[in-house]
């Protein structure tokens, strides 16, 4: 009766188009009244302490560096570099998108900012090549999605905070899984192009090379000062986030000097408006979060899942299947804080790794912001790169395939994240 009315009300609201933050509140307002608990202060006081956190400082840092690599020139000579090192080879325009994508994904941790640089870099110079423009934008949007899970990642963060997971173990078992989807778009790419026929770009010389290296070197050095900083305890991740939002700053402003202080305001109030939109929805799901404790949702989950709870494998493709269907229908965000209060104590009660299991969980979500009709990257892509939406899901299902086999993979064999995440943290 209690999963029915949280339900019912938060699909129902949703339906008449409520924005989530509202309907995730008036669900958790239903679920007091059905309880016999409505009490509007405690509704207040919920909200206001859901985004009192000192590790969710971390959203808004990173949605400023986010921003200011997009501006200030950092993601253009990312991509500029990829452009010279593989970009003559055959369906080299795709390789550069996927080596760019990896390596902006450790820059902000927005799959949306990357979206949008990416697009707006690459997809005019694939179509000029000759590359199907559907297929150039299914590529540039699967590519997009590594963001959440390569660190930095505001999905994790999202799912630590939420979840009582450790972030920076969250962060360190990100990287061979990103990776590992890398590789496969890079399969996939070459499975699409296999009887394509284009324009090939003209190779770079040594020269042309290394002013490609010498000009992003400032921008590489990102990745790893987080990744050096977090492995070592010298900063922890919403410090990191500080050091992403600066560092970039001080490159874009003084190092490439692309951005300008007149610019600074139009910077500084995109990211407050995407930053407003996380943060709201990480108050309103406080709410629902505390409700789902009190009527002992997550143990109604358990009574249901009981009998696959001795078998590992079963549960958690069970339970992918359910992050699926949701992905469909919700964007990354509002998932990732309804279902981690719900799901936590699942897995814990079937002894898996609450890390190893976000992390599953973030790349189950982040293929949900390419599944239509609700998929945020879809949108973003369509309305940068000019592909209508119909066009743009005929192009990007073989890669989406592709990352599902991977998320299986790493279903079946847990080692393929645990072993990694082990050497990254030092264990």
């Amino acid at each position: 009766m209690v999963v029915g009315i949280f339900l019912g009300s938060l699909l129902g609201t949703m339906a008449l188009g409520m924005p989530i933050a509202f309907a995730l509140i008036l669900s958790g307002v239903a679920l007091m009244i059905h309880m016999d608990l409505f009490d509007g202060q405690i509704v207040a006081q919920t909200v206001l302490q859901g985004a009192d956190s000192f590790t969710l400082i971390a959203v808004p840092f990173f949605m400023l560096a986010g921003e200011i690599m997009n501006q200030g020139g950092l993601s253009k000579r990312i991509v500029d570099l990829a452009v010279a090192l593989v970009g003559h080879r055959r369906g080299g325009l795709g390789f550069v998108c996927i080596l760019a994508a990896c390596v902006l994904s450790s820059l902000s941790g927005s799959a949306v900012a990357d979206a949008a640089a990416l697009a707006a870099l690459l997809m005019p110079m694939m179509i000029k090549s000759g590359h199907d423009p559907a297929q150039s934008g299914g590529l540039i949007a699967s590519s997009a999605i590594i963001g959440p899970i390569i660190p930095p990642s505001i999905g994790f963060i999202l799912y630590g905070v939420v979840g009582g997971v450790s972030i920076t173990k969250l962060f360190l078992a990100g990287i061979a899984p990103g990776l590992m989807i890398g590789a496969a778009l890079c399969i996939t790419w070459l499975i699409v192009i296999r009887k394509q026929t284009f324009e090939l770009p003209v190779r770079a010389s040594g020269p042309e090379r290394r002013h490609a290296l010498a000009s992003s070197l400032w921008a590489l050095m990102l990745p790893v000062i987080i990744i050096f900083g977090l492995k070592f305890g010298i900063f922890t991740p919403t410090e990191a986030g500080v050091v992403a939002a600066v560092y970039s700053l001080f490159v874009a402003m003084v190092v490439y000097r692309e951005l300008t202080p007149r610019m600074l305001f139009g910077v500084f109030a995109a990211a407050a408006k995407t930053t407003a939109v996380v943060m709201f929805l990480v108050a309103a799901a406080s709410v629902s979060a505390w409700l789902i404790t009190v009527a002992d949702l997550p143990g109604a989950m358990v009574a249901m899942l009981e009998p696959l709870m001795d078998n590992q494998t079963l549960l958690l493709l069970a339970i992918m299947v359910l992050i699926v269907a949701v992905g469909t229908a919700m964007d990354m965000t509002p998932t990732i804080l309804i279902l981690t209060p719900v799901l936590i104590p699942v897995i814990k009660e079937a002894g898996i790794d609450p890390v190893y299991f976000g992390v599953l969980f973030i790349i189950n979500n982040s293929i949900g912001l390419i599944t239509p009709p609700v998929g945020t990257v879809l949108n973003v892509v369509c309305g940068v790169g000019r592909i209508p939406m119909e066009k743009l899901i005929r192009g990007v299902w073989p890669f989406m395939v592709a990352q599902l086999i991977v998320l299986m993979l790493l279903v079946f064999f847990p080692a393929l994240v645990t072993v990694p995440a082990a050497f990254f943290s030092g264990r």
